[in-house]
Formats: structure tokens, sequence, C-alpha cells
């Protein structure tokens, strides 16, 4: 041993205070150390898993810190040992999460350390790769490492393989443990027995027995929850009821100073959300519900967990053994509805307040799959089936405009309910009712709950010592509390008394039933929302079947109601081309018949409005520009020059004057002076004249006459030819 070796080890072979189990090195051990190492810094590394551990195991923390001593004994000055303890209470399991050890390898990795000190490799590293990978950083820059049981050398092939069995075995030892902590939970998990914590509406006594909640308020806030969610259909829906109405959910504190206090918080949406998704309010003993996702490397993100799994995926599902709240049955159609309620392509959805009135119920009769609604720059909305390009389809399944389809299906459930008019008032009338009575039953509650308090701070006053001042003036300020906070739920109750009243009034039934017994009154009424009338085409429809042809304006439409009955409709869409008309042939006919009679455009524009022909994109009526563009692309030419309006010895006003040798002006004016005979094109529009061979040279003999007025002189020349008798 080296006069150095000989300085830092006592004559026992460990350091001063320290115990000798725990701290005591062979001579082997020691001579590793070279003034090389001496000449850097030594880092104690101090760890434990979690905050109860730093609390409750002081004998490991004392030993830790004890190894700043070690330290010193070995030969490292006080100031040149430094304490690395900020990875308290955090899990050596993963490296990521602890900026003491990324501290500790930075400055490995600078030369700056000669030796890394742990209580036993567990402290310094749970993971083999980690620690595999601190041997090699410090077998490269020369530093070595010191447990309970030596210094080890990460160059020394003997140590290296020491350090790595310890690894090994360290590795396996939390591997063990946490299945063996995982194997005794599952175990009472499978008897039913093992609770960690209950959710609100349930109570866990002190002999572990499960109970429901046995405050009255809160048992009735969880049974509010499942039967607004039947009557909305949606957990936000049920969210917004609870916070429109100041309503609040009764938690019982899990820690703190008053464990088991029953406290009042508003309601999230996340907590609707798990009440509807726990098998426990069903009666079923549920272990595993939730899916731990794996952690990516690359980006960080967890990825693959679900917050509550299927019931099918669960551990440990065991029925019928706690006190239920709703029944399985109920349950499951919870679980379906949720799904549903999912903005997905195969589900329906939620009814939101867009201008469409069918979306998640329009199914495309050519791929089976629910059609999505669309709404364009217009903000007019659609339905198309997107599934050609999910699918790699030959060719698009076809769109339809949204109120071309509402228009038909908003029609048939006004008839359908129709007859039930009668009924779907006294129905409406009854839950008026029963939601008043609801929510005045809550207030009751409240009002009793403060009135309790009030008491109990009034008894509790009473009840000390008037000498007891300091007592006495702390119960006085609760008692006086307990009444500011009465006569504040006692002004709100009055306010809500004055808006909604106990029972409904009779103006209020008169209103109702007069609504109720005109549905298209109640449809249209300003105060139905969009959303309403969603809601009312889902409680009698089901699904709405639409086969969109491209090739013409007619759609077949199959509306599926609730119950199995299927009615057939065809109804006429939208489209951009005259030749998608079903009766386009029909209509080029007619345009045609009506042209050749003479009409002029607008007229034909009239004609076709009355006798119920209607342009492609079904917006307003045919005007004579529709008409005009749709008879050029017919290649009908105009009256003009159309030899079947000319008859014998008849002539167009142009072709005349071109005979004659005159401007055409020439022969208009002949015919306002009455020179000439003339009659007027079918549309009145264009001027055809007669002229024989005795009126052509009549004509020439008119046209040689430089003045019109001199001719007029001459009645030879200006007397037309009497057509009767030619």
């Amino acid at each position: 041993m080296n006069s150095r070796d000989t300085r830092v080890i006592d004559r026992e072979g460990g350091p001063a205070g320290a115990t000798p189990s725990a701290l005591t090195f062979g001579l082997g051990s020691t001579s590793k150390i070279c003034d090389r190492h001496l000449d850097r810094l030594a880092i104690v590394y101090i760890r434990q898993s979690s905050p109860q551990q730093v609390l409750e195991n002081r004998e490991s923390r004392e030993r830790q810190y004890a190894l700043a001593q070690l330290a010193q004994r070995l030969g490292w000055p006080a100031e040149r040992v430094v304490i690395i303890d900020e990875d308290q209470a955090r899990s050596g399991r993963w490296a990521d999460n602890r900026s003491g050890y990324q501290r500790l390898m930075t400055e490995v990795t600078l030369s700056h350390v000669g030796i890394v000190l742990g209580l036993e490799h567990s402290r310094v590293s749970r993971s083999n790769a980690e620690w595999h990978r601190l041997i090699d950083v410090c077998g490269i820059f020369h530093t070595l490492l010191c447990d309970q049981d030596g210094v080890y050398d990460a160059l020394d092939s003997n140590d290296r393989l020491l350090l790595g069995m310890k690894s090994a075995m360290c590795e396996y030892e939390l591997i063990t443990m946490r299945n063996r902590l995982l194997r005794g939970s599952r175990n009472k998990a499978e008897r039913g027995e093992l609770f960690l914590a209950v959710p609100l509406g349930y109570l866990k006594t002190p002999t572990g027995e499960v109970i429901q909640e046995p405050d009255e308020q809160a048992r009735g806030m969880i049974q509010l929850v499942f039967e607004k969610f039947e009557e909305l259909g949606s957990a936000y829906a049920v969210f917004r009821y609870l916070v429109v109405h100041d309503l609040r959910l009764g938690f019982r504190r899990q820690r703190g100073g008053r464990i088991g206090e029953l406290e009042w918080r508003p309601p999230s949406h996340a907590r609707i959300l798990s009440i509807l998704r726990h098998p426990i309010y069903a009666g079923a003993y549920a272990y595993g519900m939730h899916r731990a996702g794996t952690k990516d490397p690359a980006t960080g993100r967890a990825e693959g967990g679900k917050w509550f799994v299927p019931p099918e995926e669960m551990a440990v599902l065991l029925p019928d053994r706690l006190p239920a709240y709703i029944t399985w049955d109920r349950y499951r159609a919870n679980l379906e509805r949720l799904e549903q309620n999912r903005s997905l392509h195969d589900t329906r959805g939620v009814p939101r307040r867009g201008e469409a009135l069918l979306p998640g119920l329009v199914v495309c009769g050519r791929c089976g799959h629910h059609m999505t609604t669309r709404y364009k720059a217009d903000k007019k909305p659609s339905y198309y089936c997107g599934e050609y390009c999910r699918l790699a389809l030959d060719e698009p399944c076809g769109c339809i405009a949204a109120a071309t389809l509402d228009d038909l299906v908003a029609r048939e459930v006004r008839r359908a309910l129709e007859p039930a008019a009668l009924d779907l008032s006294l129905r409406a009338i009854e839950g008026a009712e029963r939601e008043r009575k609801r929510l005045h039953d809550q207030w009751r509650q409240t009002r009793e709950r403060v009135r309790q308090d009030v008491e109990r701070a009034e008894r509790q006053y009473r009840a000390v010592e008037p000498e007891n001042r300091l007592v006495a003036r702390t119960l006085e300020g609760r008692w006086e509390e307990a009444l500011k906070k009465q006569r504040q739920v006692e002004e709100d109750y009055h306010r809500f008394l004055a808006r909604l009243p106990a029972t409904l009034s009779e103006a209020d039934r008169q209103r109702i039933r007069s609504l109720s017994t005109s549905i298209a009154a109640l449809w249209h009424a300003p105060g139905t929302t969009a959303s309403d009338r969603k809601q009312i085409v889902r409680c009698v429809a089901e699904r709405v079947i639409v086969v969109a042809d491209r090739a013409t304006e007619l759609n077949e439409v199959t509306i599926v109601w609730h119950g199995g009955v299927t009615t057939h409709h065809q109804v006429a869409r939208p489209v951009g081309r005259y030749e998608q008309l079903k009766d386009f042939r029909r209509l080029t006919d007619r345009i045609k018949q009506l042209h050749q009679e003479g009409l002029h455009l607008a007229k034909i524009a009239a004609r076709l409005n009355s006798e119920g022909f209607v342009p492609p994109r079904r917006r307003g009526a045919f005007t004579a520009g529709t008409i005009g563009s749709l008879v050029r692309d017919l290649g009908l030419v105009g009256e003009l020059f159309r030899d079947d309006l000319v008859g014998q010895d008849e002539w167009w006003i142009p072709d005349l004057a071109r005979e004659l040798g005159v401007i055409a002006q020439k022969v208009h004016y002949w015919v306002k002076q009455g020179w000439v005979h003339s009659r007027r094109t079918p549309s009145g529009k264009h001027l055809i004249v007669w002229a024989d061979e005795d009126e052509i040279r009549r004509l020439r003999q008119l046209a040689g006459r430089k003045n019109s007025w001199i001719a007029a002189r001459h009645p030879e020349l200006v007397i037309p030819k009497d057509r009767s008798g030619r």
C-alpha cells in the first residue's frame, strides 16, 4: 500500500462515523485510486424512488449522504466532493426525467470526475442499458465507480464483469418486485376486493365494504346524470344542463385533513364521461379499465393508451357485485350511444347547430357507408359520399344538396307525427312538470343542507363555555358565515321561483297544447333550433338511404323508421346540365314546338313554367335569357329568314329591297304608308310583305320616283293590288 493509501484508510478499513457493514473496503479496492483520480471531483449520487421513501426511509437517506465522508476518507478534499440529490423521489427506471443523472453524465464526459459514489447500483440506475452506458463513459474518461462493496475500474475486465452481473441482478430484482406486487393486486382484484378509490356516488366504509353514497342529494345527482343522458343523448349536453342550472356534484375528499368529508364542486365534461363509462354504476366490479400507452422514443409521446377500455378488454369484470344505479343493459346502451356520438365516417355523431337536417343519418345506397355533410363556400350544405377516395372505387357514388333531401324528410316526419299530436302535448306537459319538480327538489335539498349547517354551528356555539372566549369567538364566526350562506341561498331560491314556478300555469299548458296540435307550427317556431329539429328527426327516423343517380336529377330515397317500417320516395335534386334532366327530351321537343309556332323567348319561358318544367339547378323558373341560350344550344334559328313562315309571293323586307334595288328602310316606309300588303310574324317581331309580278312592276315604278311625296300624286303607284282579287 502506498503512502496515499495509508492516509485515506483507517485501521478498521472504513470511514469514521459509518457502519462497518455498509462502508468497508478491502485494500485491493483502494489501490485503484490514483493521483489523476484525486485531482478530479468526487460525485455522490443520491436518489430514492418515491416521496414516501424520502420521508420514511431515513436510514437509507442518511447512508447515502454519508458517502460524502467516505469520499473524504478516500483522499478527496471536502470542497472537491459534489453531492447530486436533485433526483429525489424519482424512479431510476428511466433516465430522461432525471436531471441529476444527466448532470452526472455531463460532468463525466468533460473529464471532471474521478470517482462516482452510490450506495448501490440501483440508486444510480435500474436500467441495464443506462448502467452499461455509464460504465462505458467511465471507462473512456478513466472514472472510477464506488458502492458499498468497493471501488471498481471500468477498464478492468473482472470489475466490468462484476458490474454487469450486478446490473442484471438489480434489473431482475425490480421486475421481480413489480411482478410480485402486480400478481398480488390481480389476485385480490379477481376476488373483487381491491378498491384503491371509489368513484362519485359510492363510499368505502372502514371495513372495506363499498356502498352507495349515503347522502340523498349526492346520490340523486348521480341518478340525474344518467336520466339526463338518456333524455339528451350527449355527455356534453348533460354537462351544459348542469352548468346552466348551477347544479354541483358531491365529492368525498380523498386526502388532506378532512378525508371523507362531502364537498360540492362544479361538474366537468370529463367527469360526466367517466360516470357514464364506469361499470361500477351498473353494479359490476372492474379492474384494468385503463390501458397505458407505449412511449415513442422519437417524439416522447405516449401512444396507444386508452382511459376506458371496452368491457371485453377489462382484466377483471365481475357483474352484480356492487349496488347499482342503472342496469347492465342500460350501461351497454350508454356506451354504444357514446361511441355513436363520435364524429367519424361510420358513426352518427351528435346533432349540431348546422343548417343541414340529417348529418349522420344519410347512408349511401351504393356502397352502404355514411355520407358526409359538407358546407361549401356559399354556406349551402350538401351530402356526399367520400368512400371514392378512401376505398379507391371506380367512380364517385354521388352527392345531393341537403335542402332537397331535408325538405322531403321534414315533410314525412311531420306527417308521421301528426296522428300523435295529442299524445305529444300530454307528454310535453308531463315532461315539463317532471323537469320542474326535479329542479325544485334540488333546491329543497340545498336549503335543507344549509339549514342543517346553521343549526350545527349554533349548537357548537351554545355548547362552549361562555368564559372560553378564544373558542367562542371562532364558533361565533362560523355561525355568522353559515347564516350568510343561508341568506344567500334563500335569495337565489326566490329568484329561481320568480323565473320558474313550481307548477305550470294554465297559460303555459295551453301554449304547449296549441303548439303540439300543429306540428308544422312547432317545427317552424322561432324557438325551435336546428339541433331541436335534428333531435325530432332522430326520434322517429333511424337512417335515410339515398341512391344518387349521376345521370339524372331523380334520386331514390328510402327512409328507415324506428320499428323497422320503410318508405320509398323519389326526389329531384339540382344538376349542372340540361342533359341530366330525366325529361330533357320532352323539354327540348316542347321548346322546338313552341319555337315552331313563332312564340318569342319570354312567351316560351312562361309556357314552360306553367306546364311544370324546371331548370336543372331548380332555382327559380325559366326566363327569356335561359331559353335563349337553350335555343342556341339546340341550333334553332329565329323567325327572320325562316322559309316555313313565308308563303307564296311573300317576301322578307331585306329580300324584297334587294330585288327592287332600294334600301330596306324605303320598303319599311311603304309598309307604314300602306302602299304594300304586309303581315307580322307569329311573334310580332318581324314583317313579311306580299308582292306578286304585278306588284313588283308597280313597286319598281314607285322606286323610280325620287321623292315619295310626288309619287303619291299618282294613285296607280301607291295603291296596292287587292290580294283577294288576284
